[in-house]
């Protein structure tokens, strides 16, 4: 009962909250700034902070929740817990390509359960189920009804042919030399937590990640992966990446589709 309620609700904050974000964007008045790190945020991120954080914790006062604009939700670890990015992709959405998200996931013992990704500018909704499936749902989107769904599943990889997804504002050369080691059909580019839900729809192969990225960065596509069949692993142990650490940062990760074989694999 719990988890139905929980998705429910994060199905339609994440609705409420793009509807939001895209007035913003709209507007022109992006209000950009710097955050004690460097990175930029809007008026946009805190807006869809401040709906989404008030929704939360008005049904659900009693699971913690963690939230990327609130440094003080970042401040311990828990074992249940709610994990928001209200922006991911905010330098996507500061140069005006649409592929921002809005990430709502829920953790467990350290593994996210259930998540919701939302990208209002391009119109795709994706988010698990209870029985541990995952789908997306068909536009135009409604908060109080569900649209027409389709299942989720990751792709059947082939390893001398694969698709590879990489991200459009972090490329770096390490991850180009270490997508090298592939036999790639095809490179695809996708801005934030997208390049998960391109993984789960079964229209890429892998995803590496060797930068930097938090946990509300990727539960949210993770718990998306997972129900597709796919899973998302730490680059060095190749074991399933972890959530709840303290300070909420990732180590490098891999994302993929069972059957991919890795560099990693074969050198063992």
């Amino acid at each position: 009962m719990l988890k139905n309620h929980l998705m429910d609700i994060m199905r339609i904050l994440a609705i409420r909250a793009g509807k939001e974000i895209m007035k913003i964007y709209n507007s022109g008045d992006l209000n950009v700034r710097k955050k004690n790190d460097a990175s930029p945020i809007t008026v946009a991120d805190e807006a869809a902070d401040a709906l989404i954080s008030a929704g939360l914790r008005k049904h659900f006062p009693e699971i913690a929740l963690v939230t990327e604009e609130q440094a003080i939700s970042h401040l311990k670890p828990h074992s249940a817990f709610l994990i928001v990015d209200p922006l991911d992709g905010t330098k996507e959405f500061i140069n005006r390509r649409d592929e921002f998200t809005v990430n709502i996931a829920f953790v467990e013992n350290g593994v996210p359960t259930l998540g919701t990704v939302y990208a209002p500018a391009i119109n795709r909704l994706f988010y698990t189920l209870t029985d541990e499936t995952a789908v997306e749902e068909l536009a135009p989107f409604s908060e109080t009804k569900l649209g027409r769904q389709r299942p989720l599943q990751a792709a059947k990889p082939n390893n001398n042919s694969l698709v590879v997804v990489a991200s459009k504002s972090h490329r770096d050369q390490a991850t180009d030399n270490y997508i090298s080691n592939y036999k790639v059909k095809d490179r695809k580019n996708a801005g934030s937590s997208l390049k998960f839900c391109l993984l789960a729809t079964g229209e890429a192969d892998f995803y590496p990640r060797l930068g930097h990225t938090m946990e509300w960065d990727t539960a949210a596509g993770d718990a998306l992966l997972r129900a597709a069949g796919g899973k998302v692993v730490n680059f060095e142990t190749l074991k399933p990446l972890e959530y709840g650490k303290i300070g909420y940062r990732n180590p490098f990760f891999i994302a993929l589709a069972h059957g991919v074989t890795l560099l990693q694999d074969s050198q063992n």
